[in-house]
C-alpha cells in the first residue's frame, strides 16, 4: 500500500459529509471515490469534497480497483450486505456503528475479513477522541481507587417521518441501536464484559424502542446504569464513580471536549479541556491509517472481538425489551 490511503465512501447522507470533511484534514488521506444509488448525488458529493470518482451504485464503488478502504455510512440494516460486498471485492472496511443488526451477521463479517486478511473495524469514533483517551489514562492511574459504577445517558427528541432510518424498524430503527450503543460501549470499555443485564423500554407502535434503560452488573461488584431516548432531550453525560471520587464527561459525552475529575478527600476539582479535531472523526481516521500502514487487519483499540461482544449484548437487550423480529431478521 502506498503512503496515501485511498478512501471510498458508501452512502452519502449526513454522517458521510462530516466524515468527508474530516478526511480532508488528515495527511495522506485521499477521497478516491464515492458511491450512491443516485449518480446526481454521487457527482454532487464528489464535487464538494474533491473525490476523483463518482459511482452510481454501491457495487461499482466496491469493485473500484483504485480504492484501499471503504467507509460504510449506509443505514444500519445494510451494513451487513455492504460490508460483505466490499470484503469480497478485496476492500478493507470501516463500518459505521452498529457494525450489524445482530451477532449472526457480525460473526459472518468478522470471519470473512479474517479469512481474507482485510482490515475491518466498527466505527466507534468515541474511542479515539482525546477526552476518552484521557479518561482511560486517569483510570489506569487509579485516581478513583476501586471503581463502583458508570452512569451514562444519550437522548434527543426525534422529529422525523416514519420512513426515517431512525424510526423505520426495517432499517434497524430505535434508540438502542442508534445511540444506546454509546453508553453500553463506554461501560464495557471501562468495566469489562457484563455478567448480566436487565433492560426495559418504551416501545413505539411499530415495535422500535423509543426509550431504553439498562442496568448491568460487571466484574468486581461494579455496575452500569444506561439510558437512551428518542422521546426526550437528556443531559447526554457520563459519570464514572469510584471510591475516591468521580469523573464527569460533559455533554455530549461521546464527543465531549471537557471532563472533570472530582476527588472526595480534598474536595478538589480538576478540569481538562480536550478539543477534538474537525468533527471528531479525524482521530479515528488517523488511527486507521497507522493500522493499515503497519499491515494490521484489526484495530488494537476497537478489535473485532469487542464489536462481537458489543453486538451480543445489544441482542440480549433487544430480546429483553421485546424488540422482536422483522423481514430483515433483526435479532437472530
Amino acid at each position: 500500500m502506498s503512503s496515501d490511503i485511498r478512501w471510498g465512501i458508501m452512502g452519502l447522507g449526513k454522517i458521510a459529509h462530516k466524515f468527508a470533511q474530516d478526511l480532508k484534514l488528515v495527511d495522506n488521506a485521499v477521497i478516491m471515490a464515492v458511491g450512491s444509488r443516485s449518480l446526481e448525488k454521487a457527482e454532487e458529493f464528489s464535487k464538494t469534497y474533491g473525490a476523483q470518482k463518482a459511482h452510481s451504485s454501491y457495487e461499482d464503488l466496491a469493485a473500484d480497483p483504485d480504492v484501499d478502504i471503504i467507509y460504510i455510512a449506509t443505514p444500519h440494516a445494510y451494513h451487513y450486505e455492504n460490508t460483505l460486498m466490499c470484503l469480497n471485492h478485496g476492500k478493507s472496511v470501516l463500518c459505521e456503528k452498529p457494525i450489524a443488526l445482530n451477532l449472526k451477521q457480525a460473526n459472518e463479517m468478522a470471519t470473512l475479513a479474517r479469512s481474507k486478511n482485510l482490515f475491518l473495524m466498527e466505527g466507534i469514533w468515541t474511542r479515539f477522541i482525546p477526552a476518552t483517551v484521557k479518561v482511560l489514562e486517569l483510570l489506569n492511574q487509579k485516581v478513583l481507587g476501586n471503581l463502583l459504577y458508570v452512569k451514562a445517558d444519550f437522548g434527543f427528541k426525534v422529529s422525523a417521518p416514519p420512513e426515517s432510518r431512525l424510526l423505520d424498524k426495517s432499517l434497524g430503527g430505535g434508540a438502542l441501536l442508534d445511540i444506546g450503543i454509546y453508553p453500553l460501549y463506554l461501560s464495557m470499555l471501562i468495566l469489562g464484559e457484563p455478567m448480566n443485564l436487565k433492560a426495559n423500554a418504551i416501545l413505539a407502535p411499530n415495535g422500535i424502542d423509543q426509550f431504553c434503560s439498562v442496568i448491568a452488573s460487571f466484574p468486581y461488584n461494579t455496575r452500569a446504569i444506561m439510558e437512551s431516548s428518542f422521546i426526550s432531550n437528556t443531559p447526554t453525560e457520563a459519570f464514572i464513580y469510584g471510591e475516591k471520587g468521580f469523573i464527569k464527561m460533559h455533554q455530549k459525552f461521546h464527543q465531549t471536549e471537557k471532563i472533570e475529575l472530582h476527588l472526595y478527600e480534598n474536595q478538589s476539582t480538576e478540569v481538562f479541556e480536550l478539543p477534538i479535531s474537525g468533527n471528531g472523526y479525524v482521530h479515528e481516521i488517523q488511527h486507521i491509517h497507522k493500522q493499515l500502514q503497519s499491515g494490521k487487519t484489526e484495530s488494537d483499540l476497537v478489535p473485532l472481538d469487542m464489536s462481537l461482544k458489543l453486538t451480543q449484548y445489544l441482542d440480549e437487550i433487544k430480546d429483553q425489551i421485546g424488540y422482536g423480529t422483522t423481514s430483515n431478521d433483526l435479532t437472530s
